[in-house]
């Protein structure tokens, strides 16, 4: 099926909200991995669940590269949750795959991008960078990084959810040339989703979950929920 790039989000949104890859509570926020209180939490990997779902999302990628026209010799993954959507798509475009480490193993050949032997580089190749969340963006930042310095090009990175933080475009823009991000469902056109969808109904909580994407690491504490420091007790 064809679909437009905003008809995309729309129905990520509404498949990610319905089996639960994407909670909204700002009343009960989460805990993140920083310990950062949190009105939202996402887990693509429920995604992986359904044959039909891995599909969208690969057909949704194949998608945006052929309406931007973008060029590729290969499709790279992040480590680990880039990993899936990265080698789905790379098969639908019958595409190598490789994918990028956080950073180098610290045994054998030390490789941090697999796929390609460790005593070679990319070559000069045009790499698309899959990941499957853009939160404060530093991972992903970091991945193309290290495609450009195994010798790729890497001008684009996809991925499935973008949340839309002002940090993530400071790390992104840290980047010399420029990466582009494109992302299938951004945060705007989730709370929409929310929203129309009554997954969210109250206005007050809509306008919390906008303050939050303004100011994330505050949002908690000023709302009677500070963040939860190693030791303390949930």
């Amino acid at each position: 099926m064809e679909y437009n790039l905003n008809e995309l989000g729309v129905e990520l949104a509404k498949i990610s909200l319905g089996i639960k890859a994407i909670k909204l509570n700002p009343e009960e926020p989460f805990t993140w991995a920083s310990g950062y209180r949190m009105p939202i939490y996402n887990d693509n990997r429920m995604l992986l669940g359904d044959f039909s779902h891995r599909r969208f999302v690969a057909n949704a990628f194949k998608t945006i590269i052929d309406s931007y026209g973008l060029q590729y010799d290969l499709i790279a993954g992040t480590s680990t949750a880039g990993i899936p959507p990265s080698t789905t798509l790379a098969d639908k475009l019958q595409a190598p795959s490789i994918y990028v480490r956080d950073k180098p193993k610290d045994h054998g050949m030390k490789n941090q991008i697999e796929g390609i032997d460790a005593e070679d580089d990319l070559k000069g190749r045009k790499a698309i960078l899959i990941e499957d969340l853009i939160s404060t963006g530093g991972s992903s930042a970091n991945a193309v990084q290290a495609i450009r310095n195994a010798n790729g090009v890497c001008d684009y990175c996809l991925s499935i959810f973008n949340y839309g933080l002002d940090k993530a475009v400071e790390e992104f823009g840290k980047l010399d040339p420029k990466c582009n991000v494109l992302s299938i469902l951004n945060y705007d056109v989730l709370l929409q989703v929310a929203l129309e969808t009554g997954q969210v109904y109250l206005k007050d909580h809509i306008d919390m979950l906008k303050e939050w994407r303004a100011d994330p690491f505050n949002w908690g504490a000023k709302h009677g929920f500070p963040k939860i420091e190693k030791g303390d007790k949930k």
